[in-house]
């Protein structure tokens, strides 16, 4: 359980506390959560150093969750795949057994081509755990979960304010991955996601559950309510 993204001072004091440096940010967060959905990989691919640095800043049981950089995404599946393959995922090996997954977003402007992911998925690297979250709506089909199913990648369920009922979840490779992208849960809400997610738990499959970045700190209370709620071992 955790947030899209880490990096925002405006959290304090209510998650962050008063006076925290910029470098703390990270440190402090991986003290209450235990996974984060990285924000900036998906504008610019991350530097080594960077890396270095968020590893250092974390336990050795935290993990990332990273967004493939948009434009090496979208020349991956609207290309050759292999032309690009290696320049997106060589520098998210540098997170080692700490990368949880890597987000692949297809926006909501590109609507369902099976064959052109099918030709993405078959080329990915399978030693890179992938999670597909394909916006427009004609991708949520039988079809499709069925070529993700086949290469063994995540099907990411989201949920955005205009949703008028919560999203499906298929679970179409080894873990599952939720973005929680209301604006903010009620306690009710966050009750019935505990208990859609537990019988996934209780049979050892794990889960990537991130909430959305908010101005004052709300998402990481959401994130931590969550993970009591299943009964999710963490930080703090």
């Amino acid at each position: 359980m955790g947030t899209s993204g880490f990096a925002y001072p405006a959290w304090s004091p209510r998650f962050y506390p008063p006076g925290l440096r910029a470098d703390g940010l990270l440190s402090h967060y991986a003290s209450v959560l235990p996974a984060c959905e990285l924000n900036n990989t998906f504008y610019q691919q991350p530097s080594e150093s960077k890396v270095r640095a968020w590893l250092a800043a974390t336990p050795d049981d935290f993990r990332f969750a990273v967004k493939a950089q948009r434009g090496g995404s979208m020349r991956l599946l609207a290309n050759n795949p292999a032309g690009s393959m290696d320049w997106l995922t060589g520098p998210y090996r540098r997170f080692g057994e700490r990368l949880g997954a890597i987000l692949f977003r297809v926006p909501a402007e590109v609507a369902r081509n099976d064959d052109r992911l099918r030709s993405l998925l078959e080329a990915w690297p399978r030693d890179l755990p992938i999670a597909i979250e394909a916006q427009h709506p004609s991708w949520a089909v039988d079809e499709t979960f069925r070529v993700v199913t086949a290469a063994g990648a995540a099907w990411v369920a989201t949920e955005t304010p205009e949703d008028e009922n919560p999203p499906s979840i298929h679970r179409t490779g080894p873990f599952l991955y939720l973005r929680l992208r209301r604006h903010d849960y009620a306690s009710a809400e966050i009750a019935a996601w505990a208990a859609r997610l537990e019988p996934f738990l209780a049979s050892g499959t794990d889960a990537f559950v991130f909430f959305r970045h908010d101005p004052v700190g709300r998402a990481p209370e959401l994130a931590r309510e969550l993970a009591e709620a299943v009964g999710a071992s963490g930080p703090g």
